[in-house]
């Protein structure tokens, strides 16, 4: 039995693997508390061979790699709980890279917050090439995952949830409020999210916390491929088919509350629009327009990603 599993679920990320299992094997951390599980949902690229080097570089890391041959990241995710060791459970993104202290962060803060039955740290993006212009607080977090809500620990609250790449579970617990709803999330290239939303909107229906955890800190790398506005219009409506298949699956009243919070948020992001208009920054105010446009058209779709 290990303290702490951190689970990386991978499909086609060769160019950053072997990074993120690097920035955990180097961790100051006791060795024999954690393993690192490797999910490999079905890559077509060079991971196994990546895994291979990893062993071979790190031998004294509890490391085990495991394919899922069921497409899709809530897949993965599921058998990374039912393949974990640990009383930890630590998901962390294929193209991240754990900052120092890292590991010791979620220890420290499971051992000191009882109560909790989750948590995540902040994420930093890391833009491989120049930021675009229009790039705003929104778009960094839509884009590059985004969080941090300063340097102390404190509960979500008002909606608010980790980053699905850096989250932390008590296994437990985890497994009580059951596994990820694997009619969401992303299945292959496919970008249609929710299954963290749909797992913490659970706890907290069930009145239990999680928390915002500064140290536990990753940088999240963000490819020129990613700022593309092919990939900005299939992000964004896929948030939208995401959320109608979430609200659905629990009620149609439920659609029907997302629905209006869809057109408040309207009011806001044109609000948004014109104070970066008058700043002459119309840019930003734009690409976010275009943000609540494909969101809203995936919400009101029927269950259909958008060939773009």
């Amino acid at each position: 039995m290990k303290k702490i599993s951190v689970i990386v679920c991978t499909y086609n990320r060769e160019k950053y693997l072997y990074n993120v299992l690097e920035s955990v094997a180097e961790q100051e951390y006791p060795k024999e508390l954690y393993e690192i599980v490797l999910i490999n949902n079905n890559s077509t690229d060079s991971t196994e061979t990546i895994c291979r080097q990893f062993q071979h570089d790190f031998p004294d890391v509890s490391f085990r790699y495991i394919v899922e041959t069921q497409q899709g990241l809530s897949h993965a995710r599921n058998r990374g709980i039912d393949e974990s060791r640990g009383e930890i459970l630590i998901y962390v993104d294929d193209d991240a890279t754990a900052l120092s202290g890292y590991l010791q962060a979620y220890d420290d803060f499971f051992q000191n917050y009882p109560d909790a039955i989750a948590g995540g740290g902040a994420i930093y993006p890391v833009f491989e090439v120049a930021e675009p212009k229009w790039i705003s607080p929104i778009m960094r977090s839509l884009l590059g995952g985004y969080l941090y809500f300063g340097d102390n620990i404190k509960v979500f609250k008002n909606g608010k949830y980790p980053g699905g790449g850096n989250a932390a579970y008590r296994k437990k617990d985890l497994t009580q409020f059951g596994y990820f709803n694997t009619e969401l999330g992303r299945k292959g290239s496919g970008l249609v999210g929710s299954e963290e939303k749909d797992m913490f909107d659970r706890f907290r229906s069930a009145g239990r916390p999680f928390y915002y955890i500064p140290k536990a800190a990753i940088h999240h790398h963000i490819s020129e491929s990613k700022l593309t506005e092919k990939h900005f219009r299939e992000l964004c409506h896929s948030i939208g088919v995401g959320e109608r298949k979430r609200t659905l699956s629990i009620s149609k009243s439920d659609y029907r509350k997302r629905l209006f919070a869809e057109s408040i948020k309207w009011g806001a992001s044109v609000a948004i629009f014109l104070g970066y208009s008058i700043t002459f920054r119309p840019q930003k105010g734009w690409k976010l327009l275009q943000f609540r446009y494909h969101v809203s058209k995936g919400l009101l779709s029927n269950h259909k990603i958008e060939k773009v």
